[in-house]
């Protein structure tokens, strides 16, 4: 998919994929990280009826310092370092079955359900583990403020909730999530980029892959908002269940409340897939160099 369209129809190593798409995740995140951490206080606390990210960013470096707004920033670069690695090769490796031979293009539902193949995969091995830590580490920084450091807050819920608890706390939701996101990210990217391609127009500059990535973003972001934040309600330090999760917002905010957090999270994924695919395509290319 990615990888295939920087380079016209060209094939893409399985280790080209995993690297390129390492380095894209850990670049994303690592720039996005405060629309990440505005998201989720909002979707824990509501913050104070805040609605604007950028608000939201401003009042927690205000009252907190400006470290607060990458608690837990070291989980999420490690975390989507493995996350994007894993599900770019998979893609990339699932769609080179279902693909044309000859074109290399893929109809749009395949693009999607490669997506959601790889989601699958990348949400059991990393996304999930990392997410939990990611979650909880924001929501200690605001109440008990019991954890020093990413290792020490899973020895604390390891002993306190085991190895389930501690690590796959959300795994359905953030399963859902990885599929939903994954597909329609990597989906949507792939059929943009195949319908460019069919029409003439050179589809590897890095002006229009972020313009593609954007757009993936925001109809990823729509689409996925609920499973979010019902799995950051049940990633919080504290163990609450999924069902419990989705009886909590709908106590709260009824309805709209699965919807909570979309402004921010907009404010981070639009950006985000505009980075993430642009670092992918640019990454892809100078490892080709590099790797021969």
């Amino acid at each position: 998919m990615v990888a295939a369209a920087a380079d016209g129809n060209k094939a893409t190593s399985p280790l080209v994929a995993l690297l390129a798409g390492g380095v894209a995740g850990g670049v994303e995140a690592a720039c996005t990280y405060p629309f990440e951490f505005a998201k989720t206080r909002v979707q824990l606390y509501g913050h104070e009826g805040l609605r604007n990210p950028f608000a939201v960013v401003a009042r927690v470096a205000r009252q907190e310092g400006l470290g607060a707004l990458y608690k837990g920033c070291s989980t999420m670069i490690v975390g989507s370092i493995g996350k994007d690695a894993v599900r770019f090769m998979m893609f990339d490796s699932i769609r080179s079955i279902f693909e044309d031979p000859v074109t290399h293009r893929l109809g749009t539902a395949q693009s999607i359900a490669s997506g959601m193949l790889a989601g699958v995969v990348a949400s059991t091995i990393v996304v999930t583990p990392t997410e939990r830590i990611k979650t909880a580490l924001i929501d200690d920084a605001r109440t008990a403020r019991r954890f020093r450091s990413p290792w020490h807050c899973v020895a604390v819920l390891y002993r306190e909730q085991g190895l389930r608890g501690a690590l796959y706390s959300g795994y359905v939701t953030t399963t859902l999530k990885q599929i939903g996101t994954t597909g329609f990210r990597l989906g949507t990217y792939s059929a943009i980029k195949d319908w460019e391609r069919s029409k003439g127009i050179r589809a590897d500059g890095a002006l229009i892959s972020f313009a593609n990535g954007a757009v993936a973003g925001t109809v990823t972001t729509l689409a996925t908002q609920p499973f979010d934040t019902v799995k950051t309600k049940a990633q919080q330090a504290r163990r609450t269940g999924t069902m419990e999760s989705v009886r909590a917002i709908m106590a709260e905010d009824g309805v709209r409340g699965f919807w909570r957090g979309t402004v921010m999270r907009l404010g981070r994924t639009v950006l985000a897939g505009g980075i993430l695919f642009t670092a992918n395509e640019e990454a892809t290319k100078v490892l080709k160099v590099i790797l021969g």
